[in-house]
């Protein structure tokens, strides 16, 4: 599915990058680059490269690029695109490269819950926003008059990190395998 999402404003600078799978050089972003130095605005939403395939939309000003190794429906990602900037819409009223780097920690844990190693997961708003608490004037003005720092641990009180670790091992020529889970809970 999808391995990585660059973000790109309309200079062509990649602003904020997110790497599920394994990490994939910004150099994949050339290829995009290059067509939109060629075509302007009219940029096809689906670019094959050699060994990659980019799928992109633009809103805002603003250029999101999905990375993919492998062929899949392309509407499926382009959806998905849009269901990211939507959710960015609904939780800072706009999706501007502004905006997004003024609220990257929220924007990293939105994508986090939004993408479980490259496949969607949460989508929906309403689940989301019990999972990330959106930002608001109240908080910000708190955290101004505090001294607080935008960490990730004041959006959400309770985090849990699943580490899944499978294990293998061998007694008397048998083979046998383990798996295990750990939640760390965190304040």
């Amino acid at each position: 599915m999808i391995h990585s999402l660059f973000i790109i404003n309309s200079q062509g600078d990649v602003f904020l990058e997110k790497h599920w799978r394994s990490v994939i050089s910004r150099s994949v972003c050339d290829y995009f680059l290059e067509a939109q130095r060629t075509n302007g605005n009219d940029i096809n939403p689906v670019i094959a490269t050699p060994h990659h395939y980019l799928i992109s939309i633009q809103r805002g000003g603003v250029y999101f690029v999905a990375v993919c190794m492998e062929e899949i429906p392309p509407l499926f990602v382009i959806e998905f695109l849009h269901r990211i900037v939507d959710t960015f819409q609904d939780y800072f009223s706009d999706c501007t490269e502004s905006i997004i780097k003024e609220n990257y920690v929220v924007v990293y844990e939105l994508l986090d819950e939004m993408l479980d190693n490259g496949f969607p997961l949460a989508t929906e708003s309403n689940v989301l926003k019990e999972l990330i608490k959106p930002p608001n004037i109240l908080r910000t003005i708190a955290n101004t008059v505090t001294g607080k720092t935008k960490y990730w641990f004041q959006y959400n009180l309770i985090y849990f990190q699943t580490i899944c670790r499978n294990t293998y091992w061998e007694v008397g020529g048998f083979h046998f395998s383990s798996f295990f889970q750990t939640n760390i809970h965190l304040h």
